[in-house]
């Protein structure tokens, strides 16, 4: 029987993609344009969310929408109809995430020197998206209170490579077994320097802090 031919992988698959990243968060700062790359599970209200931050922010910055899923244009059209600003829809062709050039695609579709701010709405899912660097300037995830609080043990690298987590849906802690100050725990063991902002989209609750927060990091990158 003919041996088995063995081939050691030493170089990462995602070496080319971090690079790709790097360039383009580099361009990115030369040309003052912020991107946020905002991740979550399916359901977690990041389009709700989303629409509520536009609102309190369209009127101070330029904001332009990236709607990444892998059919369907749905998200795309409410942020529209929602908000008046220009969203552009991605399909990823059946990929549970974007990478890098994938990103950069969409930011010359949407024509990113128009904005001041463009955020990218990555694809619904918890593992995927956390291992692609989309060249981003932040990343943010946001987890919703039906979830569960132990998320962040479940799922150590989507809330170890955030900047900021927003834990939604607090309106409904009375119905769900919930610890906000163990899921921030939870969080703090996975990523000590991650801010957590615990809002309701519906209600509107804590939501001008997200938005502040926004607005001070993309006037910081302009710096």
């Amino acid at each position: 029987m003919d041996e088995v031919k063995i081939i050691e992988i030493k170089k990462s698959v995602f070496a080319d993609n971090n690079k790709e990243a790097d360039s383009l968060r580099k361009k990115l700062k030369e040309k003052g344009v912020f991107l946020l790359n905002l991740m979550s599970s399916p359901g977690s209200g990041k389009t709700t969310t989303l629409i509520q931050v536009i609102n309190s922010l369209k009127d101070k910055i330029r904001i332009g929408i990236m709607e990444a899923d892998i059919d369907s244009d749905v998200d795309a059209k409410k942020i529209i109809a929602a908000t008046g600003v220009k969203a552009i829809q991605l399909h990823t062709g059946g990929m549970c995430h974007l990478d890098a050039e994938m990103t950069e695609q969409g930011l010359a579709a949407i024509n990113q020197n128009d904005f001041d701010l463009v955020v990218l709405e990555n694809v619904g899912n918890l593992v995927c998206p956390a291992e692609f660097d989309t060249g981003a300037s932040k990343s943010i995830m946001i987890l919703s209170v039906p979830e569960g609080d132990d998320k962040p043990l479940k799922y150590p690298l989507m809330f170890s490579i955030v900047d900021l987590v927003v834990i939604n849906k607090i309106d409904v802690l009375p119905y769900f077994d919930f610890n906000v100050d163990k899921c921030k725990e939870y969080v703090k063991t996975r990523n000590p320097n991650a801010k957590v902002i615990p809002i309701s989209a519906k209600t509107g609750e804590g939501v001008q802090e997200l938005a502040a927060w926004l607005l001070k990091e993309v006037q910081d990158w302009k710096k």
